[in-house]
């Protein structure tokens, strides 16, 4: 090497290691994508939790939530698990069974029940929790004071 410059063999050296992991990657990333379900960590039937999806009164209708907790009676504290812009998914749904598993009783609320819940697109709920968000803020506007 002379003056900073590669050789070469350095040059294909160093491209090889870019090139293969770039073809993993490629490889790899189809299967990450669009599919939460293959990042679970907790088994929906887990022996070891009660696990079901709930409806409650909500201030525009019914909410459709996921709830678990560990089997038995205890008295136990409660976590509310919030989706992030994907609504509630399969990861949301796997978050809070292991919340569960850490002893809380755990609910996730999906924010989309008064527009039919979260769709099966997930890529479709970023738009719909937007534009469902930006009428509850125009809702209360007035509330804000003026400048």
């Amino acid at each position: 090497m002379l003056s900073g410059l590669l050789d070469r063999r350095e040059f294909l050296r160093r491209l090889a290691v870019v090139a293969g992991c770039t073809a993993a990657a490629g490889v790899v990333l189809p299967f990450l994508e669009r599919n939460s379900a293959w990042a679970q960590i907790t088994a929906k039937d887990d022996a070891r939790l009660i696990s079901e999806y709930v409806k409650y009164a909500g201030e525009t209708g019914d909410v459709r939530a996921y709830f678990a907790r560990p089997k038995g009676d205890a008295k136990l504290a409660g976590v509310v698990v919030i989706h992030e812009n994907r609504g509630l998914n399969a990861h949301i749904e796997d978050v809070t069974r292991r919340f569960a598993l850490e002893g809380f009783l755990a609910l996730a609320p999906d924010a989309l029940s008064p527009l039919g819940g979260t769709p099966e697109d997930s890529e479709k709920a970023p738009a719909l929790l937007d534009n469902w968000t930006r009428k509850k803020t125009r809702r209360i506007s007035w509330l804000r004071p003026s400048i």
